[in-house]
C-alpha cells in the first residue's frame, strides 16, 4: 500500500441506536447518518465496553475491555499507552482530534498530535496537577449529589436553549472545519502539505444531557415524538435504580418535552458532520476514498423503564450505533450491508488497522471486522463484553445477555430473541442451564466472579 486512506473519526456522546432514520425511527432528521450507513456498513449489535463516558472512551482507544487497560472506572489510560491515535501515528499519520477526548491524566493527548485552536475538553474528573496540595484541594470537594442534579431535574429542564455542549460542539466542527481547509489548502500561505495520511476525529458532546435544542427543533419534534410512558419497572437492586416517575417526579408533558429535545440535538449532530463532510468535497476530496466511521460512546435510556441516562446494561444504554464507511476499500456487495453479529467499540482499534494495512499490536481486546464486513462470520465467536464499575458485568452470547452483579444484585439472563423488551429474567428457567455454565465458565476467564481467573491477562482473543 504506497498511500494508506485517509480516516475521518466521527463520534457523539450517549447517542441512542434506534434513533436514527436508518435504524427505522420514521421521526427523527438524521439525512447524514443515513446517507453513511445507505452507502456504508452498518453494525447492527455494537455495544459499548461500558455504558459510561470515561471508561467507554479508554477501552476504545486503547482496544481493550476494562479490567484490561485498568480503566474500571472513571479512571484515564496510563500515560503513554498504546492507543490507536498513538498506533496510526507511528505510522506517519497526522492525527488530529476536534472536540471531546476525556483524557484527563498526565497525557491528555495519549497518541493525537494535534488538537486545533486548542479547544478544551469537559472537566469530569481532576486535570493533572503536579505535585498539587491535597489538603488545599480537600477544602473544596463536595458530594457528586452537590454537583450534578438528578434526572428528575434533567427532565424537567429540558427543552429549547443552549448548553455549554451544543456550544462547544459549534466550534469543535466550526475548527475541524478550519483545520480542513489548511491540510489541504493552506490558503495564506499557499504551502504544499506534506501529505502525510490523515486520521481525523470530529467527536461531539451532543446528544448528552443536558437536553436542550433550537425552537425549531423543539417546534418540530414536540408533538410528533412517542416518549417512554406506562414503563414497567424491572426488578431488580441496580437495573431498578434511579428511577424517574411519571406522574410523581415528572409528568407527561415533561417527558414529552425531554424527548423531543434529545430528538433535536441528534439531527443538530447530523447537521454538524455534513458541515465535515462537505468541507472536505470543497478542498476536492473524494469521500469514496476516505475510511468514514460513525460511533457513539454508549446510549441513553430516554425513560425507557422508567431510567434515565446510561449505567445499564439494557439495549437502549449498552447498545451503540456503529457505521463504517470505504467504497474505494470495500465490495460493490458491502454497499448498504447490515451485520447482525455481536461486535464492540474495542473492535474498531484492530479494524482500523487492519484496513490501513497497520500491525495491531498484541495482547488487545480487539477483533477485525473486516472479516463480517466481507460476508465471513465463520470464525466470529459472536460474543460481546461490558463492564460497568468493578463489578457488574454483562457478556453477551447470539441473543443471549447475562449480566453479572457481584455483591449488588442477583444475575440477570435475557434473551432478546423471546423477549426483545428486556422484561423477563430467564436465569432460573431450565431451558437455559446449559447456557448459564458457559457464562459463568467465561466470566472466571474474565477475571470476574467468584471463580475469578487471578491470572486474567486479557479477553483471549486471537487475531
Amino acid at each position: 500500500m504506497s498511500k494508506r486512506p485517509n480516516i475521518l473519526f466521527l463520534m457523539s456522546d450517549e447517542h441512542r441506536p434506534d434513533i436514527a432514520g436508518y435504524a427505522g425511527d420514521p421521526i427523527v432528521r438524521t439525512p447524514t447518518l443515513d446517507w453513511l450507513s445507505e452507502t456504508g456498513v452498518t453494525f447492527r449489535n455494537a455495544y459499548t465496553p461500558s455504558p459510561i463516558c470515561v471508561p467507554a472512551r479508554q477501552c476504545m482507544a486503547s482496544g481493550k475491555l476494562p479490567k484490561t487497560c485498568n480503566c474500571e472506572g472513571w479512571i484515564d489510560l496510563e500515560p503513554g499507552s498504546m492507543t490507536f491515535a498513538r498506533r496510526f501515528a507511528q505510522y506517519a499519520y497526522q492525527t488530529v482530534c476536534c472536540g471531546k477526548l476525556h483524557h484527563l491524566g498526565t497525557d491528555q493527548l495519549q497518541g493525537w498530535l494535534q488538537r486545533p485552536a486548542g479547544l478544551g475538553d469537559i472537566q469530569v474528573t481532576p486535570a493533572h496537577i503536579q505535585d498539587k496540595v491535597e489538603s488545599e484541594f480537600a477544602k473544596y470537594e463536595r458530594p457528586l449529589s452537590a454537583v450534578k442534579w438528578s434526572d428528575a431535574k434533567e427532565v424537567l429542564r429540558a427543552g429549547v436553549g443552549e448548553d455549554f455542549g451544543s456550544v462547544k460542539d459549534e466550534h469543535a466542527t466550526r475548527t475541524a472545519c478550519q483545520f480542513i481547509e489548511q491540510y489541504f489548502n493552506s490558503p495564506q500561505n499557499d504551502r504544499e502539505q506534506l501529505h502525510q495520511p490523515l486520521l481525523l476525529k470530529v467527536s461531539l458532546i451532543q446528544p448528552h444531557y443536558p437536553y436542550q435544542t433550537s425552537a425549531e427543533k423543539f417546534g418540530y419534534y414536540l408533538n410528533r415524538v412517542k416518549p417512554f410512558l406506562n414503563q414497567q419497572v424491572f426488578d431488580h437492586p441496580f437495573l431498578s435504580r434511579r428511577q424517574v416517575r411519571v406522574g410523581e417526579d415528572v409528568n407527561e408533558r415533561d417527558m414529552r418535552r425531554a424527548t423531543a429535545t434529545y430528538y433535536g440535538m441528534i439531527e443538530t449532530i447530523d447537521e454538524y458532520y455534513k458541515q465535515v463532510l462537505d468541507q472536505l468535497r470543497y478542498v476536492g476530496q473524494d469521500l469514496d476514498d476516505w475510511i468514514i466511521v460513525y460511533v457513539s460512546d454508549h446510549g441513553e435510556m430516554l425513560g425507557e423503564h422508567g431510567i434515565w441516562e446510561k449505567q445499564k446494561f439494557f439495549e437502549a444504554s449498552a447498545r451503540v450505533p456503529m457505521i463504517i464507511r470505504w467504497p474505494k476499500g470495500f465490495s460493490p456487495e458491502s454497499m448498504g450491508k447490515v451485520v447482525d453479529q455481536n461486535v464492540n467499540l474495542c473492535d474498531l482499534f484492530a479494524t482500523l488497522c487492519d484496513l490501513a494495512g497497520l500491525e495491531v499490536p498484541d495482547g488487545l481486546d480487539s477483533r477485525s471486522l473486516v472479516p463480517l464486513i466481507n460476508g465471513d462470520t465463520s470464525n466470529w465467536s459472536n460474543e460481546t463484553i461490558s463492564q460497568f464499575g468493578p463489578e457488574n458485568v454483562m457478556i453477551k452470547q447470539d441473543d443471549l445477555k447475562y449480566q453479572y452483579y457481584g455483591n449488588n444484585g442477583p444475575e440477570v439472563l435475557f434473551d432478546l430473541a423471546r423477549d426483545p423488551s428486556e422484561m423477563q429474567n430467564f436465569i432460573d428457567d431450565p431451558q437455559y442451564v446449559d447456557a448459564l455454565v458457559k457464562f459463568r465458565k467465561r466470566l472466571a476467564a474474565l477475571g470476574h466472579g467468584p471463580d475469578a481467573d487471578a491470572n486474567y491477562v486479557n479477553a483471549g482473543y486471537c487475531q
